[in-house]
């Protein structure tokens, strides 16, 4: 018998949608599974939305207030995918109602409003879930278990990085996304999450930082309520300051003693989508690029003595690799982004259902946390900053450093 688990989702937006859409999926994907998934009630407050979530996504209940749904009894789960900023209200209300809560990172807009969700989830018991979605990539997964195996010998360098193009034009509406009152700080709560807890997935925890940061776009046009962060204004639009970071870039030392980079950027003309990483070993390198993740660049270091040529080879996923069988048979047949969600919340549901904690949960959100603190600190010393994992006793609300004076266009 499968365990019932009631689904709530307030949000629905592009991630709310994701998540729903990935939940519907899981029948037909997960045959051995111990629960059996059911969209309760989709909590939003754009009309429009709602009806969507009933017509399009088969939501038995929809709601403008996000209270009437996770007070429901048959809601077990919440998912939150609101703007960053009302994150922290809703999982502690979620999780005090005796929910599981999954929240799409960073869990909150500041550091102390995640540590804040963190506890607060500890407190009530609830099993937490954070959409670090690539680290179920099925090759960064075959990636990790090269690395624990030893196959690259020695980690000595790690570089991450996250650059995108949806901030690049001038003219895109200024969503939720870039104002510090709805997401609280930009691309450092934002994509720098993603890259961030990769690498630490991949290579452990980080020891220091130093790093800055860069507001490029001054402003742009004012979005009306609802409006996606891909969607453009014209010449002439009423237009609105930008009042978080659009760049940072950061050096990082490892607690094993390797060396990492760090850079992201919203604003970047050239890559769409480039969450990547290149990590560096004594016997090896590996290379991954969300734009082609269904290949893997390979470089393993010749023996002693062998005259085999040296290069990277590119390994291509299929069904060897974790959780690719799952949508489709053989070798090189692709896989999506979605398909990395739908992976997400199996795994997350499974937890959930087996009543264990979830990795990634709220406290590998607050392992990055940690980091961004230290690298906001550095913003402002211009200094290395030690890591120290953060509580609600030695967070500070850690306004962002003042971007006046920064190159901008």
């Amino acid at each position: 018998m499968r365990r019932r688990l009631g689904i709530a989702v307030v949000g629905f937006g592009w991630m709310g949608q994701a998540h729903a859409r990935s939940v519907m999926r899981i029948p037909s994907l997960f045959d051995e599974r111990s629960y059996a998934p059911e969209l309760v009630v989709c909590a939003d407050t754009v009309d429009e939305r709602r009806t969507t979530a009933v017509e399009g996504f088969g939501f038995g209940h929809t709601t403008g207030d996000w209270r009437a749904a996770v007070d429901r009894p048959d809601v077990d789960v919440v998912y939150v995918t609101t703007p960053n900023m009302l994150h922290e209200e809703i999982v502690t209300a979620a999780a005090a109602a005796g929910k599981h809560v999954f929240c799409e990172k960073p869990v909150g807009g500041t550091p102390a409003q995640t540590v804040r969700c963190f506890e607060a989830a500890t407190s009530a018991g609830a099993i937490t879930g954070v959409g670090y979605n690539y680290r179920f990539a099925p090759l960064v997964q075959h990636a990790k278990t090269l690395i624990d195996s030893g196959a690259l010998g020695s980690i000595t360098n790690y570089r991450g990085r996250f650059f995108s193009m949806f901030g690049a034009d001038p003219l895109g509406l200024l969503s939720w996304r870039f104002e510090l009152d709805q997401a609280g700080h930009g691309v450092s709560s934002d994509i720098l999450s993603h890259a961030i807890d990769l690498a630490m997935m991949l290579n452990g925890p980080i020891a220091k930082v130093v790093g800055s940061g860069a507001t490029i776009i001054a402003e742009r046009p004012i979005a009306q309520p609802g409006a996606s962060h891909y969607a453009r204004g014209r010449q002439g639009d009423p237009a609105g300051p930008v009042t978080n970071e659009d760049y940072f870039g950061a050096l990082a030392v490892f607690a094993n003693g390797s060396r990492g980079t760090f850079e992201v950027s919203r604003t970047m003309v050239g890559p769409e989508s480039q969450m990547a990483f290149d990590v560096y070993g004594t016997e090896g390198a590996a290379s991954w690029n969300l734009e082609t993740m269904n290949e893997l660049g390979l470089y393993l270091a010749p023996k002693a003595g062998s005259t085999s040529e040296r290069g990277y080879t590119t390994v291509r996923a299929g069904e060897r690799h974790p959780g690719h069988s799952a949508f489709v048979p053989g070798d090189a047949n692709a896989i999506g982004f979605e398909d990395l969600v739908a992976l997400e919340d199996h795994q997350y549901l499974s937890a959930v259902s087996a009543g264990r904690p979830h990795c990634a949960g709220f406290a590998e959100a607050v392992a990055y946390v940690s980091v961004q603190a230290a690298l906001l600190r550095s913003w402002v010393s211009g200094a290395w900053e030690d890591v120290v994992p953060l509580t609600t006793g030695n967070v500070d609300e850690l306004a962002p450093h003042d971007p006046a004076g920064v190159t901008r266009r």
